[in-house]
């Protein structure tokens, strides 16, 4: 059934929209601005457009502290003898990153730090504030637990300061860090096979240290209820409640086959399980307990035993601090002194601290409200969380289980996990053996708007998939006949680019129709608008494609949303041309084929505005209107000539920009030709 006036989706009277935060220990690679920062960016400017700028939030920021800066300023100092501090060190991979994220055009409102001005006092005084209410609402735990301590060094070790095997079954990542492996899954620093202290190379010992941790297995009956409100919400990608339910299940330790009379003659020292024998050709055994004390307890028995074991997935207690110095200093509770908060939790109430900062920090008026509590939990306004499918554990799993502890009335985010974008069908992570290209790179080979409209048409949201542009593909295409040479990919000229399948609508198709308008205005119209309107199926078509590319976007669906104004621009520019040959001699008529030709380009002009906002708002500028009318979507369903009336304004009289010869609103990259 086609989308109607009458069954338009919902909007927010006010959203947040963030994009996930850095570490700021390096600059971006394309994967966190094609993966996370453009699908943000389109959905924010689409809702500034739908609901009003001053409606709209988009945050985001550098991760200042935890242990990945660390190790990154340790290696710099060693390696590089950098002289500078940490905070020097953050400071500037933070300014190369906000660099990135302009040169793509990604509208933040704001883009800080945790650690950095003018975002910092307001993120330290929200984690106080924040830990404080958690302990007083008897949602924390103070644990003794065991942290690696480098004996050869001296000196406790942060998280990527060790490295291992990851302990959860069924997980092959070689790269475990004290708590957490590079797949997302969480367990605790002694499960970690076969650590490595990465300063001296020697097996770091575990020592017992106090920590506050979120009681997050209490959550598990609120989580679920959760995911079964998010299965039925329309806007909550499958992958979301998938990976979160296969974390809400009991605690379960794996045995080998081989190990089951090492367990037989320790089961009745275990307490209370249930042993479930493998089935068919499995090749462990399982024991499932009531509650993940109970495991521990367990574990610490099959340990001393020599039964080996993996475990599986479950809630387990979230860690609040930690002991390193470089982060947000926690409050001291309970003869606790000196902790500092671990980098996750203080991560997913960053965007709070943002907002609270881009609120307190703006002009006057540049808001609908400015109490943060309005835009995080009034009835009417939501916050959407663009994300990794790496992350879905922390902001799916621990943040909605946090606002329900602090009983601040901070509703449920929307989340948005984007799955894995590839790099030549591999997996590439900077700290992995495929590199990936830096975002910046790129745009030695492509536009800013080339790159966008690319990463948008790849459909993230159904599956994992490869970006692969030629300009980097060192594959061999084939050998020279004359030299027997290999030919790179990327040196073939007869191998078509697959990051520039949807730059040719933006350089030929979307181009042509505004410059056939504003030439052909210039000729027949004298430089203004056609004094006639469009006809009615011309309307018609104009509106049906503003609604589908609504309801797509509403479903954050940006492949489907480009493909829809994709084939509405390519009917109407072949329109035009049979028109306008037709009308050829005669004024009137091929007024009439503007009048026609200029009601789709403000259609496709709108639509368009959210993936590729600066050619967009170069075609406004030479229609002659101001950006804030022209994209508001409160005159989204009007003609170019009904808008000027709108505005006060007869058609024939409202003056078009002269456009240049030869003018291109698309440009095509210096690299790539004008051909």
């Amino acid at each position: 059934m086609s989308n109607t006036i009458d069954n338009r989706p919902a909007f927010p009277a006010r959203a947040v929209i963030t994009g996930g935060m850095p570490y700021g220990n390096k600059n971006l690679h394309f994967g966190h601005i094609g993966g996370v920062f453009v699908p943000a960016d389109f959905f924010a400017r689409f809702l500034r457009d739908r609901i009003g700028e001053e409606n709209v939030v988009f945050v985001s920021g550098t991760d200042c502290y935890g242990s990945p800066i660390m190790e990154g300023f340790r290696k710099k100092v060693a390696d590089e003898g950098y002289e500078g501090t940490i905070i020097d060190y953050v400071r500037g991979n933070h300014e190369d990153q906000k660099r990135a994220l302009d040169r793509y055009g990604i509208s933040l409102d704001i883009y800080s730090g945790s650690g950095l001005e003018p975002a910092a006092p307001f993120h330290a005084a929200l984690s106080d504030e924040l830990i404080r209410r958690l302990h007083e609402r008897g949602k924390l735990l103070k644990l003794s637990t065991r942290q690696f301590y480098d004996t050869e060094a001296q000196q406790f070790l942060n998280g990527r300061q060790v490295i291992g095997r990851c302990p959860v079954r069924g997980c092959k990542s070689e790269k475990a860090y004290a708590d957490e492996c590079d797949l997302g899954h969480q367990f605790d620093p002694e499960e970690l096979i076969s650590p490595v202290s990465q300063l001296t190379g020697t097996t770091p010992e575990l020592r017992p240290v106090d920590n506050w941790y979120f009681d997050l297995p209490a959550y598990r009956d609120t989580l679920d209820t959760l995911m079964d409100e998010w299965d039925a919400d329309p806007q909550v990608r499958d992958v979301v409640t998938k990976t979160v339910r296969e974390s809400l299940v009991e605690p379960v330790i794996y045995i080998q086959n081989k190990f089951r009379p090492d367990f037989d003659a320790v089961a009745d020292r275990l307490p209370v399980h249930e042993l479930r024998e493998a089935e068919g050709n499995q090749q462990s055994f399982s024991v499932a307990f009531a509650d993940w004390q109970a495991r521990d307890e367990a574990r610490e028995i099959l340990e001393t035993s020599g039964v080996r074991f993996r475990t599986g997935k479950t809630l387990l207690p979230f860690r609040i601090t930690g002991n390193i110095d470089w982060g947000v200093a926690a409050p001291d509770l309970e003869g606790t002194h000196d902790l500092t908060v671990w980098c996750w939790p203080e991560s997913l109430w960053a965007p709070i601290s943002f907002v609270q900062t881009v609120l307190a920090t703006s002009p006057e008026g540049r808001y609908s409200s400015t109490d943060w509590h309005d835009w995080w939990c009034a009835d009417d306004a939501k916050v959407f969380q663009f994300i990794g499918q790496d992350n879905i554990y922390f902001y799916c799993v621990a943040q909605p289980a946090l606002w329900e502890a602090l009983d601040w009335g901070l509703f449920q985010d929307t989340p948005i996990a984007n799955y894995h974008i590839l790099f030549m069908n591999k997996k590439a992570s900077s700290s992995g053996v495929i590199k990936p290209p830096m975002a910046e790179e790129l745009l030695d080979f492509y536009t800013p708007e080339q790159l966008r409209c690319h990463w948008l048409s790849l459909g993230l949201d159904q599956k994992a998939v490869s970006f692969a542009p030629k300009a980097f593909d060192t594959s061999v295409s084939h050998k020279d006949k004359k030299t027997g040479m290999d030919v790179l990919v990327k040196d073939d000229p007869r191998v078509v680019d697959p990051a520039l399948k949807e730059s040719a609508f933006l350089t030929n198709i979307f181009n042509r129709l505004a410059r056939s308008c504003l030439y052909g205005a210039a000729n027949v119209c004298g430089g203004h608008l056609p004094s006639v309107d469009a006809d009615p199926d011309v309307i018609e078509a104009c509106t049906q494609a503003t609604l589908d590319f609504e309801q797509a976007a509403h479903a954050f669906d940006a492949h489907g949303a480009l493909a829809i104004v994709d084939a509405f621009c390519r009917a109407a520019n072949k329109r035009w041309g049979d028109e306008s040959k037709a009308a050829k001699g005669d004024d009137a008529a091929y007024e009439h084929a503007l009048a026609n030709a200029f009601a789709a380009l403000r259609t496709t002009t709108l639509l368009m505005h959210p993936a590729a906002p600066m050619g967009c708002e170069l075609i406004c500028q030479y229609l002659g209107f101001a950006a804030r009318e022209f994209f508001s979507w409160e005159h989204a369903f009007e003609t170019p000539s009904q808008l000027a009336v709108a505005l006060g304004e007869q058609p024939g009289e409202h003056e078009l920009v002269a456009l240049p010869p030869r003018f291109d609103f698309f440009e095509k990259h210096p690299s790539q030709g004008r051909k």
